[in-house]
Parts: C-alpha cells; sequence; structure tokens
C-alpha cells in the first residue's frame, strides 16, 4: 500500500487523492443526460460511481447503447410508417417531418429505458 501525503489547508490536512487515469473518448449526448441525471436525482450512486472510478466506463456504455437501440429502432419505425427514399424525393417536407416525429418518439423511449433509470 502506498503512503499518502497531505497537504494543510488552514488547520486542516487534506489528502493528496487522485484518480487514475482514464481513456480520453468524448461522452455523447446520451452519456452527458446520463451524467445529469445521476448528479441531480440520484447523488449517492453518482458519487459511488465518481469513487470508485467506474462513472466514465458507465455513461460511454450508456451512450454507446443508447445509439445502438436508436438506430434499430429508427429503421424499424421507418418501416413501420412508410418512410421511404421513393418519399424523401417526392415530398421531401413530409418526409422531414416524419422523421422528426419518428426521431422524437425513439428518444424518449430511449430516455426512459437508458438515461432516466
Amino acid at each position: 500500500m502506498s503512503e499518502l501525503t497531505y497537504t494543510r489547508c488552514g488547520d486542516y490536512y487534506i489528502p493528496d487523492l487522485k484518480l487514475s487515469e482514464q481513456p480520453e473518448a468524448p461522452i455523447g449526448k446520451y452519456g452527458r443526460m446520463r451524467k445529469r441525471y445521476l448528479k441531480e436525482h440520484r447523488p449517492g450512486l453518482y458519487s459511488s460511481l465518481i469513487l470508485s472510478e467506474k462513472l466514465y466506463p458507465h455513461l460511454l456504455e450508456i451512450d454507446r447503447t443508447a445509439r445502438e437501440r436508436m438506430d434499430a429502432m429508427l429503421s424499424h419505425m421507418m418501416e413501420a410508417a412508410g418512410v421511404t427514399e421513393e418519399l424523401k424525393a417526392r415530398d421531401p417536407m413530409r418526409w422531414a417531418g416524419l422523421m422528426n416525429t419518428l426521431k422524437a418518439q425513439a428518444e424518449e423511449m430511449i430516455f426512459q429505458e437508458l438515461a432516466y433509470t
């Protein structure tokens, strides 16, 4: 076990603690939303994940899973709604409206399943 060093702040000694190096992969939209949810609504779990150095891998996993589910759900929903390349060429405004609606529906399901649980 390595010996701890301390820094004096006024009348107190504070241990010099450092987290190990984490990979520098960017956290995406869903990972950032999960982090904000944990910080605001589950502070105990958030603190535990930080102290065990599992927060960053957890956020990366949530983001990766959410993006995979989003791609899969969106393609199934597009097929069910009849959103095709032909529709895109024939009526681009209707296609854009349908795509925005489908994306919003898929994101809401993902938020409830992954980010906010």
